[in-house]
């Protein structure tokens, strides 16, 4: 829809419209009364323009009755269409060329009717000023017409882009969500299967063990139990997230958490000390998200890879920065093994914590096996 505010043509066409009339009447002359009656239409036709801009209609209107009362003082003749070209033009390009049309036709009517019936040569009349008045009136009534055509068209087509674009993003959502879902089906169909399968066979394991099986096969088979009862639960949660279930799931680990994660490990036959220090419990649920998986990540590889006797884990929340320490005493770095650089472990542990404006450096540790050294910073609040 055109705006209802006069813009800077109107002003331009309100000035030139009055600057006609007004120059009319002061070339024509006249008594002092008909110089001021005169110079009060030119103002009044000056601001038709910008009338026409919020209500087309009443100023086509005033513009007709005002015509036909200025020519009936017997004012400075000057011609319907410089009284009326500008009025005419932003009614029609507010939507009105219709109404424009009938005035200007009706106008152009009474002005014929009336010089004819005063005598005026019809050669004249009919020849000469009808076709130049109707021509500019035409003229500027198809202008004003074409201008709000345009701006429409530009608005339509602005529309339309706008459609599609949204109607793209909406693809691309149903695709992701499509592709969510596949993936979730797919974790659900392979690795949850797997895991449950583990799970359950290390419980019938324990339940068949001989009571004097050795301690440690007794607590090899309570680890992987426990371990595989922790991964469901992890696995529940994610598909949970992928499928965007609404009910209730577990939360996310945290720092809180290490202990039992730590205690894991141990059952599975490798010491681990744990030290924390600084105020853990105001650290904000990310961070502690992400220092839980890289300590998680770094065990795991411990347990599979290193052939440690011992390992630590040192998390400190004193400083500015939350710093992960997991040192083992194990073979060293392994090129075909944990330092893999493809390896979706230690790329994922990246990942996370550099997302965070973190770092993470794993090597070897200056007394012998392995270390992975972390970063996390940590929000004023925090500290």
């Amino acid at each position: 829809m055109p705006g209802h505010r006069p813009t800077r043509i109107d002003t331009l066409l309100a000035a030139g419209t009055f600057l006609a009339v007004a120059a009319a009447v002061a070339t024509h002359g006249g008594t002092p009364a008909q110089l001021i009656t005169g110079y009060c239409f030119a103002a009044a036709f000056g601001a038709l323009p910008l009338l026409a801009r919020r209500h087309p209609v009443p100023a086509l209107l005033a513009a007709a009755v005002g015509v036909i009362a200025y020519y009936m003082l017997d004012l400075a003749p000057v011609g319907l269409a410089v009284h009326t070209a500008a009025v005419l033009y932003v009614a029609a390009d507010q939507g009105r060329a219709r109404a424009a049309s009938l005035v200007a036709g009706a106008l152009l009517a009474s002005s014929i009717a009336a010089r004819l019936a005063e005598g005026d040569d019809p050669s004249i009349v009919l020849g000469v000023d009808l076709g130049s008045q109707a021509a500019l009136m035409v003229a500027v009534i198809a202008l004003g017409d074409a201008v709000r055509s345009r701006r429409a068209l530009r608005a339509e087509l602005a529309r339309q882009a706008t459609a599609a674009a949204e109607e793209r993003r909406a693809e691309a959502a149903r695709q992701v969500e499509a592709e969510r879902l596949r993936i979730a089906r797919e974790v659900h169909d392979t690795l949850g299967h797997a895991v449950s399968v583990v799970t359950l066979q290390s419980a019938v394991a324990q339940e068949a063990l001989a009571e004097g099986a050795p301690d440690d096969a007794r607590a090899a088979l309570a680890a992987i139990h426990a371990a595989g009862s922790g991964a469901m639960s992890e696995l529940r949660a994610t598909l949970g997230t992928l499928r965007r279930d609404t009910g209730p799931r577990h939360p996310d680990p945290g720092i809180g958490d290490l202990p039992a994660l730590v205690d894991g490990v141990r059952r599975s036959g490798l010491p681990v000390d744990l030290r924390l220090e600084g105020d853990l419990q105001a650290l904000p649920t990310v961070v502690g998200t992400t220092a839980y998986r890289v300590v998680q990540e770094a065990l795991t590889n411990v347990l599979r890879h290193a052939r440690a006797s011992r390992a630590e884990v040192n998390v400190d929340a004193t400083g500015a920065r939350l710093h992960l320490d997991v040192v083992d005493d194990g073979d060293g770095p392994d090129p075909h093994g944990r330092l893999d650089e493809h390896g979706y472990g230690l790329r994922g542990m990246s990942e996370r914590v550099t997302l965070l404006g973190g770092s993470v450096d794993v090597g070897p540790a200056d007394t012998g096996g392995f270390r992975v050294h972390a970063e996390l910073p940590l929000p004023a609040g925090a500290r």
